[in-house]
């Protein structure tokens, strides 16, 4: 079943929207005919948003903390009722090698908190509210090639890539008996302001959405582009989902029912 289509107008939730990949899919789903919100913790740049996309709506919040989370929550299910869409795409990258690493800790708890707690929280937040409706969803967490291949020079933002790709396929495993596909975008490098500005490099970011768009409707479990499309990159994601299957048989674990229910 294709989950997202150009010809059904479904409702989209993108953080990290306001620039980059985030905002590059923001307007795709717009020109397509969805309605989409943008999040972001910088209010200047998300109104630049809406004064260039008028139909584009927004939100400042900081997905860092369990409160600006469950903020954006509270604020989603009073004003989308039938959220179809949430891609968990805010990131952060601090370029720092491990052994140079001088600065305070709440920066490293900073980019762990918005690389893992984000996207898990969000999910957990979200996810009855998006089987509350009962229409087909989708749900994507924005991972990294480096989560396949650690970066030295980004050590930390490889691990919490690394540890969003663990638990987004525990997700999907969670929620296969539901109309919520979960999907998992693996954007190589990207020239986008992700390590802050000066720092970008990569693919150009509207070459990229223009080729995964169209394969974000949850009928592809994984999607990537150049180095992380290769044949040998997809067989060998095809074969760890092949492998967590048959593992993931071996436990009793409660899983989301198709009501919404979490059943044993």
């Amino acid at each position: 079943m294709v989950y997202v289509t150009a010809q059904t107008e479904r409702t989209v939730l993108i953080t990290g929207g306001g620039s980059g990949i985030g905002l590059g899919l923001a307007e795709r789903y717009l020109a397509a005919g969805h309605r989409v919100m943008i999040t972001g913790r910088g209010s200047a740049r998300l109104a630049a948003v809406a004064d260039r996309h008028p139909g584009i709506l927004t939100f400042t919040n900081d997905v860092a903390t369990p409160a600006g989370r469950e903020q954006l929550a509270d604020h989603v299910r009073r004003t989308l009722p039938e959220l179809d869409v949430l891609i968990n795409n805010a990131g952060i990258q601090r370029r720092v090698g491990i052994a140079s690493d001088r600065s305070p800790w709440a920066e490293a708890q900073n980019e762990i908190d918005i690389l893992l707690a984000a996207p898990v929280h969000l999910g957990q937040l979200l996810v009855p509210h998006m089987l509350a409706h009962g229409r087909p969803a989708v749900l994507v967490n924005v991972t990294s090639g480096g989560a396949f291949f650690p970066q030295p020079f980004a050590p930390l933002y490889s691990a919490g890539k690394a540890a969003l790709h663990s638990y987004t396929v525990n997700l999907r495993h969670a929620l296969k008996a539901t109309r919520i596909r979960v999907v998992e975008l693996i954007p190589p490098a990207v020239a986008t302001e992700l390590a802050g500005s000066g720092q970008a490099h990569g693919a150009l970011p509207d070459d990229f959405c223009d080729s995964v768009f169209p394969m974000l409707d949850g009928t592809h479990p994984e999607v990537g582009y150049g180095p992380t499309a290769t044949p040998e990159f997809v067989e060998q994601r095809a074969a760890e989902r092949g492998a967590f299957d048959v593992l993931s048989g071996r436990f009793e674990v409660p899983l989301y029912g198709s009501g919404g229910r979490v059943e044993a």
